[in-house]
């Protein structure tokens, strides 16, 4: 809650009260590491030193990159052990919102929904839940969580991390990586660093300055380091002209001797590029192969280009951490049995947590007793999480549609809205006919059609493939020619949604979009039907079937006394966004719903900011993200008012795509001939949007409640290591609601750095029932009241007269005192 150091490693509390010994003799915070206090790196125990002594250098290397699993359950990586000398094998699995494999999981909300909670306690449950799985599930070691900011609201990966202020980020991965890791599991803090977009991800050159890169960027790996992270995965990009994987400024000087981190270092999956540099960088493991990290490694070694002690060391790493969790001398605690039942649970609570109320105008929510008209695709269908990484099996999901339905004592209706999967091709408009809801092609067979397509009226067509076997034995489909759905290269073809890449029935699913001419077209596909068959279909969406959805739509709400309209955004690891609207035509069916109906709620299941030139035209807007197995349940429980909404958005909102931290400067985003420059420094989202004076659609912070809250009494003294902010809040509502009552503090005006006009400081979760009053008090930490000396590089504490808000947002600062901060 960031309001009390109890919560960090004894590290932390060291590096708090030197903080406080240097304010008093001029303002220094010096570095927190093994290095700075003089120690070497220091060796890992009796049991591993022996194994490294009696290990073959064969064997050293085998433990340094990903391999094959003989027994693959389904997960992303595998490193062998070494059976002669009973090191088992590691066993890695994707998980940021539960655990990846080939098995069922408990599908968790996205990380930015958990984050919208501003609760690290809640952050610690939602990672006992996968750390007990992936132990359940065969799992060692979890590639997760994600502590990248929010730095563009493009980013392909919003979904999968926590916010925009490094504070909050850096207060919730402590906490989940203590109830991963507290269960046996290791965790993995990703991606090491400044890897915040998808666009050119594999190459792109990100130059930051240390001040940035200190107070923004690497803050919450320094945390996933004091929480005991066991691993840390380096990232794809370059930093500063050299490749993540293989830059010593991070991998040793930051990470070791400043942090005094004790882990391995894993590439993420293929972005090793060489064997030398990165050994020697401090880099220890290659996923998923042994590209670099193998045969090349062994011959470097024996032709005398690396010195065997930079193999003992990765190994020492790894052992080391190994050993800590009981692999090596057999006391890990068994592995539990999966309990599906508690994790849909807590995946229930946290997406309750975080819903986020951005608009109620009118009492449009909660929701009372009348007929309710629902509309939208991810109404009808449970849009669990995001694409790539994140996508995990759940054990089920209901829908939305049919949550309401249980609850609500009205009728319930349902119209599509919006067509994501497309209807037939008619017959009529196909010679020779055939029939493009089902082609069946054999185990060994093949199947061609060479004809036309007859189009009555000029139109933009999408055509929409449906597919049962692998993407690269899909159907070739040509019109005039042009192939519709090209293999995508690389793992772009893997990369495709969370939603929109997988029909209801489970069907591959892929789209093409152009305008077709009145008349004749010709249409040519092949399919193979491999080793197990192929099952596909061709259908389309047309202007003129859009129009008759939303027609449908229009007459359901304008019956209805209320109308819920489920709007999406499907993001995905690989691909960043284009445009911070909505896609398709949602905006269009937005206004003629609301039109037709102003108590229309919009329900929005995406991954990130979205710009709403609807919403003064809506009822309420209630943003629920990715919300996991249990989303339909608990969008149902917020909108029927059985639980209060308790999120608040952990990222600004622009008002549109050109005014935001990275919007008409490609350099910023998404960079200029291979180089990205982080030009905004420290002033990343509600902090850009103070100092350029721009107003937000949704500032950092927000989110409603069903009840009112009033705020008093601000005082803030300075006490040994820090500030303490007390003041009153008083729900002057007449039901029981939730409040995340946050405090920022202004510059210092002894420091002659860049500093944000105001910064999140503290922040605490509380729930008070009608008319109840609380007095708080928040402590904002000695590092937060400090910059970055890039100059000295070291921390420097902000002393002087600094002035201090206290509010429900970063754009509602309800009160206003101010502290001196000195020794």
């Amino acid at each position: 809650m960031s309001d009390t150091v109890s919560r960090r490693s004894a590290l932390r509390l060291t590096a708090g009260a030197i903080a406080v010994a240097a304010a008093a003799t001029g303002g220094l915070v010096p570095l927190t590491s093994a290095a700075a206090a003089g120690r070497p790196e220091a060796g890992a125990g009796p049991r591993v030193e022996g194994l490294i002594a009696r290990l073959t250098l064969d064997e050293k290397i085998s433990l340094l990159h990903g391999a094959t699993d003989p027994d693959s359950l389904g997960q992303a990586g595998y490193v062998p052990g070494v059976p002669r000398l009973d090191i088992p094998p590691l066993r890695l699995a994707d998980g940021p919102a539960g655990v990846r494999i080939t098995e069922h999981a408990t599908a968790l909300p996205a990380p930015v929904l958990l984050a919208s909670a501003f609760d690290p306690e809640l952050a610690r449950r939602y990672g006992q839940v996968i750390g007990r799985e992936g132990r359940a599930l065969g799992q060692d070691v979890l590639l997760s969580p994600m502590v990248n900011l929010i730095r563009t609201p493009y980013a392909g990966r919003n979904f999968e991390t926590f916010s925009e202020d490094p504070l909050l980020a850096s207060d919730l991965v402590a906490a989940e990586i203590g109830g991963i890791q507290g269960e046996g599991l290791i965790a993995t803090v990703k991606h090491f660093a400044l890897n915040n977009q998808e666009k050119d991800r594999n190459s792109i050159d990100v130059q930051a300055g240390e001040q940035t890169m200190h107070e923004m960027e690497l803050r919450g790996f320094e945390a996933a380091v004091d929480a005991g992270t066991g691993a840390v995965m380096g990232a794809y990009n370059k930093v500063n002209g050299t490749f993540a994987c293989e830059d010593k400024t991070l991998l040793t000087d930051i990470l070791r001797d400043q942090w005094g981190f004790r882990g391995w270092v894993m590439t993420d999956w293929f972005a090793a590029h060489s064997t030398v540099d990165a050994i020697t960088a401090g880099l220890d493991m290659e996923m998923p192969d042994g590209t670099y990290f193998g045969t090349a490694l062994r011959s470097a070694v024996r032709n005398g280009s690396v010195a065997e002690k930079y193999v003992d060391r990765p190994v020492r790493r790894i052992l080391a951490v190994m050993d800590r969790f009981g692999l090596l001398d057999g006391s890990a605690p068994p592995r539990p049995d999966r309990d599906a039942e508690a994790g849909a649970a807590v995946a229930l609570e946290v997406a309750k947590a975080g819903a986020t109320l951005l608009r109620n105008e009118r009492r449009t929510l909660p929701l009372d007793g009348g007929s309710v008209a629902v509309i939208g695709p991810t109404g009808s269908l449970p849009f669990v999480s995001g694409g790539g990484s994140a996508h995990v099996i759940p054990d089920r999901a209901d829908s939305p549609l049919d949550a309401i339905r249980a609850r609500a004592r009205g009728t319930v209706t349902y119209t599509l809205g919006e067509d994501l999967f497309g209807k037939a091709v008619p017959t009529s408009a196909l010679s020779p006919a055939f029939d493009s809801e089902g082609q069946q092609v054999a185990a060994g067979k093949n199947w061609e059609y060479d004809g036309t397509l007859t189009v009555g009226e000029a139109d933009e067509w999408t055509f929409v493939l449906h597919f049962s076997s692998a993407a690269i034995a899909r159907p070739t489909v040509l019109l005039d020619g042009e192939d519709l759905f090209p293999i995508a290269p690389g793992y772009g073809e893997y990369f495709s949604g969370g939603l929109v890449a997988v029909a209801p029935d489970g069907l591959g699913v892929r789209r093409a979009t152009l305008q077709l001419t009145r008349g004749t077209h010709a249409l040519k596909i092949t399919a193979a039907g491999g080793d197990s068959g192929l099952l596909f279909r061709l259908r389309r969406t047309t202007g003129a079937t859009q129009a008759q959805d939303i027609a449908d739509a229009v007459r359901a709400a304008r019956a209805a006394r209320h109308a819920v309209l489920f709007a999406y955004e499907d993001a995905t690891e690989g691909l960043d966004r284009t445009t911070l609207a909505l896609p398709g035509r949602q905006e269009q069916l937005i206004r003629a719903v609301t039109a037709a109906n102003p108590r229309t709620t919009v329900v929005l299941n995406t991954s990130s900011s979205t710009t709403m030139p609807w919403l003064a035209d809506t009822g309420a807007v209630l943003q629920m993200y990715y919300p996991g197995q249990e989303g339909a349940a608990a969008t149902a429980a917020v909108l029927f008012g059985d639980s209060d909404p308790g999120g608040r958005l952990t990222q600004s909102f622009p008002v549109d795509d050109d005014h935001h931290p990275v919007a008409g400067d490609p350099r910023r985003y998404p960079g200029v001939d291979g180089t990205e420059e982080y030009s905004e420094g420290i002033h990343v989202g509600y902090r850009w949007y103070d100092a350029q004076g721009v107003r937000p659609l949704f500032p950092f912070g927000h989110g409603l409640s069903y009840t009112s809250f009033a705020y008093s009494d601000a005082q803030a003294r300075w006490t040994r290591g820090g500030l303490e902010v007390t003041f009153s809040v008083h729900n002057t509502g007449r039901r029981t609601g939730i409040e995340v009552p946050q405090v920022y503090v202004g510059r210092s005006p002894d420091l002659r750095l860049d500093q944000a006009v105001r910064a999140l400081g503290a922040f605490r979760r509380l729930v008070l029932r009608a008319g109840e009053r609380r007095r708080v008090t928040l402590r904002v930490a000695a590092r937060t009241l400090s910059s970055w000396d890039a100059r000295r590089h070291r921390w420097t504490l902000g002393t002087g007269r600094r002035t201090v808000w206290v509010g429900a947002s970063s754009g509602d600062l309800r009160l206003r005192t101010s502290a001196r901060v000195s020794g």
